[in-house]
């Protein structure tokens, strides 16, 4: 018997000290028949559980730089830690739940294997203002990419996991950004060297965490467990008409050039042309 309609069910207010929990997903309305021959949203979803789920290994990277400051350490390990884990657990579950012929448990082990080699403190910019740069440009990629999911699935559950997720990922950012400004009072960095930071971070995104995720998604996968690098480019322009519709990229855009503070003025001519820019370049 149906309780809610599918426009409820992804759009309810969730409850919970937290915000939401694992229990307020639904998993026993999810309607497989609606996406289980989706192979793009196994992929995305699968890679995104893979990230999330991982976030022990950079939560700790980050407690390590900020050694000493005890506000952002609390929030690292009981907030941003807490609900990451949280979001890939989910994410699992939704997987296993709609795709149970994946071996979530073992492509993701290969997955840690390869990631792990990479996410270390090496990889961390070289202040803690600029650190805090860089954790925006990734919440700001997250935050869009769950809205572009929840706006395009055809499943109401992941629509609602989708959203939730989302709305965390801006309030992650929220966090990093008043971060960055607490730091920057201190270390006073240029707005070049802001940028700078930006765009390294921007750019090292996408070989460090989605093509890695991709690629223990399709050795699980495909037939005979061979993967070529070009089986990612072709994924990417398999997205693009999905991140044509939905993607929020006026968003992603302000968000990113939060950190720049270019002020009213600047931000009235450049946010129009960064966001043209990024349609064309972001999934190309």
């Amino acid at each position: 018997m149906t309780i809610e309609s599918d426009a409820q069910l992804s759009a309810a207010p969730a409850t919970g000290s937290r915000g939401w929990t694992l229990d307020d997903i639904p998993w026993d309305r999810v309607d497989r028949a609606l996406i289980e021959n989706d192979e793009r949203l196994l992929y995305l979803t699968a890679a995104a559980s893979f990230i999330e789920i991982t976030s022990e290994t950079y939560t700790r990277n980050l407690i390590d730089f900020c050694a000493g400051d005890r506000e952002v350490i609390t929030w690292l390990r009981t907030g941003w830690e807490v609900e990451e884990v949280q979001h890939g657990a989910a994410l699992r579950r939704y997987v296993e739940t709609v795709w149970p012929a994946f071996d979530w448990k073992k492509a993701y082990s290969s997955f840690v294997e390869e990631y792990g080699r990479i996410c270390t403190m090496e990889g961390l910019a070289k202040t803690r203002a600029l650190e805090m740069v860089a954790r925006c440009v990734v919440e700001t990629g997250t935050s869009s990419f769950y809205r572009m999911l929840a706006d395009a699935s055809p499943e109401p559950v992941l629509r609602r996991l989708a959203g939730l997720i989302s709305r965390d990922e801006v309030d992650h950012y929220k966090h990093f950004y008043r971060y960055f400004r607490h730091y920057a009072e201190r270390e006073h960095p240029s707005r070049a060297a802001v940028l700078r930071t930006l765009l390294w971070r921007t750019g090292a995104a996408d070989a460090e965490d989605a093509a890695i995720a991709f690629k223990h998604v399709r050795l699980a996968t495909a037939t005979g467990g061979a993967y070529d690098p070009d089986d990612y480019i072709a994924f990417r322009r398999s997205v693009r008409g999905m991140a044509a519709r939905h993607y929020r990229f006026d968003m992603a855009v302000k968000m990113l050039l939060k950190p720049l503070d270019l002020g009213g003025f600047g931000a009235h001519f450049v946010v129009p042309l960064a966001t043209a820019a990024a349609r064309r370049l972001l999934f190309a």
